[in-house]
C-alpha cells in the first residue's frame, strides 16, 4: 500500500483535509498481489499411452457407480474419453489405443530417394572438379603461349 505524506495535525487548516493547493489528497490503492494460485505456463496436452488405457477402463470396470466419477477425477478426464477408449477396446484396436502423433504426416520414402540425393552430390561436386581442371589447363595454354612453346589445341588432335 502506498503512504502519503500527510501534514501534522496542528498544521491542517481550518477547512478540513485540504493540502496547501486547496485540494483533498488521493489515494492510490496498491496493485493486486498475483494468485499463487496461477501457474506461470499453461499446461500441455497430455497424452496417455496404451497400457494407461488400458488399465484406466479396467479400473473403471471394476468401480462402483460413484468409483468412476473419482478415476475419472484422479486422471483429469471427461467420461468422453472413456467412451472412445471403450469402443476402440471394443473393436479390437490396442493399436487405436495408443497415442498419436498431431501435425502433418511425412510421406514414406522413396527407395531411390537417398540413392539420387547421393548422385546428385557426386555430379555437382565432379562438375566443379571440372570446371578448376578447364581453368588450369587455360591457364597452362597461356603461359607455354608467353614462353614460345605453342601446345596443339583440342581440334587439332
Amino acid at each position: 500500500m502506498v503512504m502519503l505524506r500527510t501534514p501534522a495535525r496542528d498544521s491542517v487548516p481550518a477547512g478540513g483535509a485540504e493540502n496547501e493547493e486547496g485540494r483533498r489528497p488521493t489515494l492510490v490503492s496498491a496493485p493486486p498481489a498475483a494468485s499463487p494460485e496461477l501457474m506461470d505456463r499453461p499446461r500441455r496436452r497430455r497424452t496417455f499411452t496404451a497400457a494407461d488405457k488400458v488399465r484406466i477402463l479396467a479400473e473403471t470396470d471394476r468401480a462402483g457407480s460413484g468409483g468412476c466419477g473419482a478415476i475419472l477425477r484422479r486422471e483429469g478426464l471427461y467420461s468422453s474419453a472413456l467412451s472412445d477408449w471403450r469402443r476402440q477396446r471394443d473393436a479390437g484396436a490396442y493399436e487405436a489405443l495408443k497415442a498419436v502423433k498431431r501435425g502433418p504426416k511425412r510421406a514414406p520414402a522413396h527407395p531411390f530417394a537417398a540413392e539420387n540425393a547421393q548422385l546428385l552430390r557426386d555430379n555437382k561436386r565432379l562438375t566443379l572438379q571440372l570446371r578448376r581442371a578447364e581453368a588450369v589447363i587455360d591457364i597452362q595454354k597461356k603461359v607455354a603461349l608467353l614462353l614460345g612453346m605453342p601446345i596443339p589445341s583440342d581440334e587439332a588432335l
